[in-house]
């Protein structure tokens, strides 16, 4: 990740918490402590932020706080051809006239593309898919009340009364930081409190992430691995990974193909 960026990150990671230890730092940014020292270092003499013992802390923090983890723009150019086939396969268990819901993420939003023609319920917490499913299909799309968090074209609130209750789904499709034994995990506690209360609507829990996710790590756990219901990756899954969900009861949905036109999903049991 481009020096530029990792700063990014930081001085949106700091915004919202008191402290930004170095170590989830490095998590956000998939970069080594050492050097994320090195970028606080540097940022602090720019009083850009403060430098604290085992981390950083914001200069003015934003009343409403900010989120952590990669921007929309970082990370919409990564992995593209497998997104883009997970997206296709997860549409393919959509049917029309039911209520589904899609969390904020570059590969759910890779599900709007398919979605243009059909006529489905749709809650979400992503400005851009909801922006998108507007201007471009038949989909009544329903928003939560909050914030919107620029950066990740997220809808949050820290509050339970954001009208996520009041809508019942069939499926949820969600995207993950990160996918463990540990269970399925995000980058923010702000994420994983509004992904929650998604999940408590929805009968099931589609989880879409491509094979890199399997050798992410993230602090933040969302639900144990056994509450999805299914995972959509890409074929190239390592082993372990599989058996792992084998393990744990839940159903492996490998995409075949890729790029503009991705094959067929193929499940696996």
């Amino acid at each position: 990740m481009h020096e530029r960026e990792r700063h990014r990150i930081i001085l949106s990671a700091v915004q919202g918490r008191p402290v930004a230890a170095v170590g989830e730092l490095a998590a956000l940014t998939e970069a080594s402590e050492a050097t994320i020292r090195r970028d606080i270092a540097a940022l602090a003499l720019q009083k850009k932020l403060r430098r604290v013992r085992g981390g950083a802390e914001a200069m003015n923090p934003s009343p409403y706080g900010r989120i952590g983890g990669r921007s929309l723009r970082a990370s919409e150019g990564v992995r593209q051809r497998e997104k883009r086939a997970i997206a296709r396969a997860a549409v393919g268990l959509c049917e029309d006239g039911e209520a589904i819901i899609l969390n904020g993420g570059t590969t759910t939003f890779q599900m709007v593309h398919h979605l243009i023609d059909r006529r489905l319920q749709v809650m979400t917490n992503s400005f851009p898919i909801a922006e998108h499913l507007v201007k471009h299909s038949k989909c009544t799309v329903l928003l939560p009340a909050g914030a919107v968090y620029r950066d990740q074209g997220l809808i949050i609130s820290p509050f339970e009364a954001d009208g996520i209750a009041h809508f019942g789904a069939r499926r949820m499709f969600m995207g993950a930081q990160a996918v463990t034994h540990l269970g399925i995990a995000e980058a923010d506690p702000l994420i994983v409190q509004s992904e929650q209360r998604l999940m408590r609507q929805s009968e099931e829990l589609i989880v879409l992430v491509d094979s890199s996710k399997f050798a992410v790590r993230s602090a933040m756990i969302v639900a144990p691995l056994e509450r999805a219901d299914a995972i959509v990756t890409d074929d190239g899954i390592p082993d372990h990974a599989a058996q792992m969900i084998e393990a744990a009861g839940v159903r492996l949905i490998v995409a075949a193909g890729g790029g503009e036109a991705p094959a067929d999903a193929a499940g696996v049991a």
